[in-house]
């Protein structure tokens, strides 16, 4: 059973960068077919997929973000961490680290429970 859980500062100042990292446990974030993803959710508002890194270490990133976004990895800890530069209080909510899993034409997700992010000066 693949568990994820986040972890980083809930304390962030507008012009800095965020980092926050996912640990994986009962799977390889290495493994074939899995995209493993952040996803945030401002307050009052819906979900916002930020980007990904696959089991290739290839990394896309949503447009409207990329400036700023980039995912990287570390094998040897099975963590992928999230960096997103520059912040502003609208970057603040829950931010998710999520393995999308697409194989034999079927596509499913696994979530951390989420941690609060504030941007705040």
């Amino acid at each position: 059973q693949v568990q994820l859980q986040e972890s980083g500062p809930g304390l962030v100042k507008p012009s800095q960068t965020l980092s926050l990292t996912c640990t994986v446990s009962g799977g390889s974030i290495t493994a074939n077919y899995h995209y493993w993803s952040w996803i945030r959710q401002p307050p009052g508002k819906g979900l916002e997929w930020i980007g990904y890194s696959s089991s290739r270490d290839i990394t896309f990133y949503n447009p409207s973000l990329r400036s700023r976004t980039s995912i990287s990895r570390d094998t040897s800890k099975n963590q992928f961490t999230l960096h997103l530069s520059s912040v502003t209080p609208e970057d603040a909510g829950v931010y998710y680290c999520v393995l999308l899993t697409v194989e034999s034409g079927r596509s499913w997700g696994s979530w951390g429970q989420g941690t609060q992010v504030t941007v705040s000066s």
